[in-house]
């Protein structure tokens, strides 16, 4: 496995290759990226962005969501996948959001994996991004990396991955590591055909000294 060490130093070249990396779901409010992170899930941040401002224009408030109709919420996020359960864990979550927390997004783990459609992952994004707090989330871009470069087991869950971003790197960089991660994930160390020449791990990376080996 990678060391403390050698992953500090790999996130030192990442940092470099890609500065200043942040999320890319567009968000006006805790609550705005609350809605905007569960709507991702199993779908692009793109697709997302494309739906939101009219989705917030209709329904602004907590209130607002939950008041309305299942197939007024539908209307506006047709063209993101699973749209009938997340429009349901929308409507359901904007209810919880009223009757236990006054209307405002909970700044905890276990709050927040109290409400409709939200599990762990969309936990840590909301508390990072909207409140600064240190959380790692751990997508299918951030798995398939730890695994690449041994930071994780094969087998690891995504749980123990977390685990183990969170172990090996200083509390201070968790947010900015994961959102560094997942822009590697998608511009260089992709699911197909990663671009194992380009990258700065590559001296430490057994998986991508395989990848090129195969190829010949």
């Amino acid at each position: 496995m990678l060391s403390k060490t050698k992953t500090r130093w790999a996130f030192d070249q990442l940092y470099t290759l890609i500065p200043d990396a942040k999320g890319a779901l567009v968000a006006d409010s805790p609550f705005q990226l609350l809605i905007a992170v569960m709507l991702s899930a199993q779908a692009t941040d793109v697709s997302v962005n494309k739906v939101t401002p009219k989705l917030f224009r209709d329904f602004p408030t907590p209130t607002s969501f939950a008041n309305a109709s299942l197939e007024s919420i539908e209307a506006d996020i047709h063209s993101i996948g699973l749209y009938h359960n997340k429009a349901k864990h929308i409507k359901t979550c904007c209810q919880q959001l009223i009757a236990d927390f006054g209307g405002e997004v909970p700044q905890t783990h276990a709050e927040l994996e109290q409400l409709a459609g939200v599990g762990r992952k969309t936990a840590n994004v909301v508390l990072g991004d909207a409140f600064n707090v240190p959380s790692f989330a751990v997508d299918t871009h951030v798995t398939r990396i730890a695994k690449r470069l041994r930071i994780s087991a094969q087998n690891a869950s995504v749980t123990q991955i977390e685990r183990d971003f969170q172990a090996k790197l200083p509390e201070s960089d968790w947010v900015k590591a994961h959102h560094t991660l997942i822009l590697f994930g998608r511009q260089y160390c992709t699911a197909r055909n990663p671009k194992c020449q380009q990258c700065p791990l590559l001296t430490i990376c057994v998986a991508g000294q395989q990848y090129l080996a195969d190829r010949g």
